[in-house]
């Protein structure tokens, strides 16, 4: 594929202006509104010295101005690289000496930590959305014309916390993405002036980024954009916009379906409803089966574009356990510790491959080795094939925990935890949580006196506040260990089970 999401920008701006292309909670942005916008941004960009190749960082919650922001660096052939909003300022570091970006946009509710990202890492110049992008919504600017781009060159880096302590930068490249929509195009059928898409996720990460902007960008249709995740608002939207496109992890949607009104809503204008980061269950798919929306569970990561599989949607509640067979251009393997294929049947490493696949991480080539081997993303997790080719995931590799959709490495938690001056020994493992699915549990053997308020006091200064535990087991002897000295999680996993019924949450 050859082309950008600015170039479907420009296309959609001239041949359908006035069409919505974003509604930020009812705040309406047209096509030609939005190119225009991004073109200013552009220009302000170039006036502080960006220019094509270098990075320009977002960190702020859902908006106009973030989308418009993204977008006008991508007019000028710079490198986005999104941040999760709710990282406080030690976390944030590690991103901006990782990608060094030239700018930094941040709003009101980011400003107060960026300002102190400045005082550890002061390379770059602080924007602002609300008085340095905001303003820019208005007036006349001309086109941005940084030059045709190489469509293999990188135009983001989304960052994943995959299954260690350190956050790894996902290259996406103009062609991954404009690769990746054509794909799923042709799997979903996507009819003139759609998808109408509902977007509940936060913008820095690839549903939100990856599958919400550039998505309908390259699509031509219109994202309704919302701050937050709001079941009853979300349920409106759904039945009075005529929504065709929702995703996320299965909380957003049992939410919306524990709503009062989900039985006399009509939400069947829904043909696209993916669900994904745990494992769906049975009832929830037959509630929306009985809605006439087919919910379909599927498997992917960052680094294939976000999503690889998805279950047809005749076979979605038959095989409720399952993921799909992949995509027209995506192929799946599972294989065994010599990359050999194993049997219909038998686990092992899931591999992919397709249009989506990422060159590789932002200047970690170590784990770029690790990952892209013989031209196969190696996933790390397990799967299953069956004799259809049909993909059932078993686990994650290692002990990655997901909550509410979001990634948390257990080994981040655990490395804050360690800096405690009491602390001898910390293990984090995941328990189950009716909302969202799994939390963090913190094991912790102290060499003194330590109170669990002092544990989720030192986390709540270093850490985002979903990643603190929900659990603390402050214990009096030492982690059980394997002969070769590492602490036996599985054993911990095993024993602590039951955390939820026996300890009550610290938070």
């Amino acid at each position: 594929m050859s082309g950008t999401v600015v170039d479907a920008l420009s296309w959609w701006a001239r041949t359908k202006p006035d069409q919505v292309a974003i509604d930020f909670d009812g705040d309406e942005l047209c096509y030609r509104e939005l190119n225009n916008w991004a073109n200013g941004v552009a220009g302000r960009l170039r006036d502080v010295g960006v220019a094509a190749g270098d990075r320009v960082a977002i960190v702020g919650s859902n908006s106009l101005e973030w989308c418009a922001a993204a977008l006008g660096a991508a007019k000028l052939g710079a490198i986005l690289a999104p941040f999760n909003q709710r990282m406080v300022a030690r976390e944030l570091a590690v991103l901006v000496g990782n990608c060094d970006p030239k700018v930094v946009l941040c709003d009101e509710s980011t400003c107060e930590r960026v300002q102190e990202l400045r005082t550890m890492e002061s390379g770059f110049t602080v924007q602002y959305l609300e008085t340095d992008v905001r303003p820019l919504r208005h007036g006349d600017h001309p086109q941005a014309a940084p030059g045709l781009p190489d469509v293999g060159a990188p135009t983001a880096i989304v960052y994943t916390s995959g299954s260690t302590s350190t956050p790894k930068g996902v290259v996406f490249t103009h062609a991954m993405i404009a690769g990746v929509m054509h794909e799923w195009h042709l799997i979903e059928g996507i009819l003139p002036d759609t998808p109408r898409q509902l977007m509940v996720l936060p913008l820095f990460g690839a549903p939100g980024y990856i599958w919400g902007v550039c998505r309908n960008v390259i699509h031509g249709g219109t994202l309704f954009l919302q701050p937050r995740f709001d079941a009853p608002k979300a349920l409106d939207i759904l039945t009075s916009k005529q929504i065709t496109a929702l995703i996320g992890p299965p909380i957003i949607f049992e939410q919306i379906a524990a709503e009062p009104g989900f039985a006399d809503a009509e939400i069947s204008s829904i043909s696209t409803a993916h669900v994904g980061g745990a494992r769906v269950p049975v009832g929830l798919l037959r509630a929306w089966h009985a809605k006439g929306v087919a919910l379909r569970q599927i498997y992917g990561q960052t680094e294939i574009g976000g999503s690889a599989t998805a279950m047809p949607r005749e076979e979605a509640l038959n095989h409720p356990e399952k993921c799909g067979w992949g995509g027209i251009f995506t192929k799946i393997r599972v294989v065994d510790e010599n990359d050999r294929d194993v049997p219909a049947g038998v686990e092992g490493q899931i591999l992919l491959r397709g249009p989506g696949m990422t060159p590789g991480y932002w200047r970690n080539e170590d784990a770029t080795r690790v990952a892209l081997r013989n031209g196969w993303l190696h996933t790390g997790d397990i799967g299953v094939l069956d004799a259809q080719g049909y993909l059932t995931f078993v686990d994650r590799h290692k002990d990655m925990i997901i909550s509410g959709g979001i990634n948390i490495a257990p080994m981040e938690i655990e490395m804050v935890l360690q800096e405690m001056p009491a602390v001898e020994e910390v293990a984090v493992i995941s328990v189950a949580d009716p909302k969202f699915g799994e939390t963090p549990a913190a094991l912790v053997y102290a060499g003194a006196a330590l109170s669990t308020a002092d544990i989720v006091a030192w986390c709540n200064q270093r850490l985002a506040d979903y990643k603190v535990p929900r659990y603390v087991v402050v214990l009096d002897e030492p982690l059980p260990r394997l002969a070769s000295g590492k602490i036996a999680k599985r054993e911990l996993r095993d024993s602590y089970a039951g955390i939820p019924d026996t300890y009550s949450k610290v938070r």
